[in-house]
């Protein structure tokens, strides 16, 4: 029993990392129409700017609230300088270079870091564990659900009942009208681009102490945000958040069993799903959906 409820607890964490990386990149897509392949180079950006903060003898949240900031002005200033260049041009051209971003970044982390992992201390107030009854979990894991907890509901609450959301939704919906009206669409997709990016650092930042950092750490967390978006929809905040627990259950429990090929149940839900509702499970044609 213990087993099973720490696995359950596992994936409800695991599952909500991956959502934190995969809403960014869902409403940039949303909202932009824009694929993004160097949104894991943020998360990845993120773990090393902890990292680096934290050994030089920082506080952890010094570190991670320090990563967050320097992440989301290093995307504005490569959305600003780059991408606004080429929104307007075909897909491939978006692939190709948020891709050459990401290649890019993830050699300067390798020049700057080498290529080793690297570990980064837990904080000291979230070491040990927490006791119900027979249960038993580790406190930093617990805080982790709790952060991810915290920022899903800010999300929510950003897109629903802020002037911001109203303008994310509409822009999504109808690009045009909302420059008609006057709205400055492009300080509107530099400020989405920015909260993903922050939000795929605030990702990175907070699993550095559980996974340790490595410069591949960026393309994996692309695939499985990837993955996530593909299974709850593209551009859905409900169907990210979904998807992204199923997932991470689902990966918790067949790491028990089967180890380290657990991996290929992610995949394997979303080629399920891609036969069975092409969409994703709360997809729709286009634009922004709850």
């Amino acid at each position: 029993m213990q087993l099973l409820v720490s696995q359950l607890v596992n994936g409800i964490g695991l599952g909500m990392i991956y959502f934190l990386v995969a809403i960014g990149l869902s409403l940039i897509f949303g909202l932009m129409g824009f694929v993004n392949f160097s949104h894991g180079a943020f998360y990845l950006l993120g773990a090393y700017v902890t990292f680096a903060v934290r050994d030089h003898g920082w506080d952890f949240f010094v570190a991670l609230g320090t990563a967050v900031v320097l992440v989301a002005i290093f995307a504005i200033v490569i959305e600003r300088l780059i991408l606004t260049r080429i929104y307007s041009l075909p897909p491939y051209f978006h692939i190709l270079t948020t891709f050459g971003l990401t290649l890019m970044i993830e050699e300067g982390v390798r020049m700057i870091w080498s290529a080793a992992p690297q570990r980064v201390a837990t904080p000291e107030i979230f070491r040990g564990l927490t006791f119900v009854g027979p249960f038993f979990y580790p406190n930093y894991r617990i805080f982790v659900v709790a952060v991810t907890i915290v920022c899903a509901i800010g999300i929510w609450y950003a897109l629903e009942r802020t002037r911001y959301g109203a303008m994310v939704r509409a822009g999504a919906e109808n690009r045009e009208v909302v420059m008609l009206l006057g709205l400055n669409i492009g300080a509107l997709f530099t400020c989405n681009f920015a909260l993903g990016a922050a939000l795929a650092a605030l990702a990175g930042g907070l699993v550095s102490p559980i996974r340790g950092v490595d410069p591949y750490m960026g393309l994996e967390a692309l695939g499985m945000a990837f993955v996530v978006c593909v299974v709850g929809g593209l551009g859905s905040f409900r169907g990210a958040l979904i998807a992204a627990l199923l997932i991470g259950i689902m990966q918790s429990f067949a790491t028990s069993i089967a180890g380290t090929g657990a991996g290929i149940v992610a995949y394997l839900a979303m080629a399920i799903v891609l036969i069975v509702r092409p969409r994703g499970l709360v997809g729709v044609a286009q634009g922004y959906v709850r």
